[in-house]
């Protein structure tokens, strides 16, 4: 969420507000210490995000839902997402297993700046898409 707002901002559109949900968080959670470590070595500020669980609600409220995995992205249909859900490295125009990204929860270090180094290639390609704008 914290690299797609960025983005997001950099190119001008602070109207769009992008946040983040888990299919399996700890509501309230501070960012993992490798998500924690690895934003901090790419100057995202996490100190202040707390993890929410993805509820019904939340995807009622969505306009586009972006998940990492198939079964992330299942979830989110099951709880009424439809059309409005998408691989992120599908909606970024990946296709077959390139299209998800590994979740690296409780892994080492360098596999959360894998994660983080792909969500970054993948974001400029989701914010032309999501603004109607040409392809990176």
């Amino acid at each position: 969420a914290a690299i797609l707002q960025k983005g997001f901002e950099r190119e001008g559109l602070v109207e769009i507000e992008v946040t983040s949900a888990g299919t399996g968080a700890w509501e309230g959670a501070p960012a993992s210490e490798g998500t924690y470590l690895v934003g901090l070595e790419h100057g995202l500020d996490l100190s202040a995000h707390r993890a929410r669980l993805l509820t019904k609600k939340l995807v009622e409220e969505s306009d586009l839902i972006l998940a990492m995995s198939r079964p992330h992205l299942a979830r989110v249909r099951e709880l009424g997402g439809g059309g409005r859900a998408h691989l992120i490295g599908e909606y970024a125009g990946m296709t077959g297993d390139h299209a998800e990204v590994p979740d690296p929860y409780g892994g080492e270090l360098e596999e959360y700046r894998a994660t983080l180094r792909t969500l970054e290639a993948l974001a400029p390609a989701v914010i032309a898409r999501a603004t109607g704008a040409p392809p990176p």
